[in-house]
């Protein structure tokens, strides 16, 4: 499964959140089930930005929202995130 939050930074604050945004994704490397994440900053609107991260499954997902890390340094930044639904299921390979 993969989950991605979405965040509308101004300008003036990019560097840090780009910090933050390290800060977050490395809490949540060190779970059990995470496969992978990727940082982006829209094209078209730099304000734009998105923390997506890739699980084996939805459980290792929500474990790791109970991760102490995490809760630390990844959740407080997520509570910033646009409000708009963010997981997903990959689809089947067959």
């Amino acid at each position: 499964m993969i989950a991605i939050a979405r965040f509308s930074v101004l300008l003036a604050d990019a560097g840090q959140f780009h910090r933050d945004l390290t800060t977050a994704q490395q809490a949540f490397s060190l779970c059990p089930g995470y496969l992978n994440g990727y940082i982006g900053q829209n094209l078209d609107d730099t304000s734009l930005w998105s923390l997506t991260t890739v699980w084996e499954n939805v459980g290792s997902y929500r474990r790791a929202l109970s991760n102490n890390q995490v809760k630390m340094l990844a959740i407080p930044l997520l509570a910033t995130a646009i409000d708009e639904p963010g997981a997903y299921e990959l689809p089947y390979n067959e």
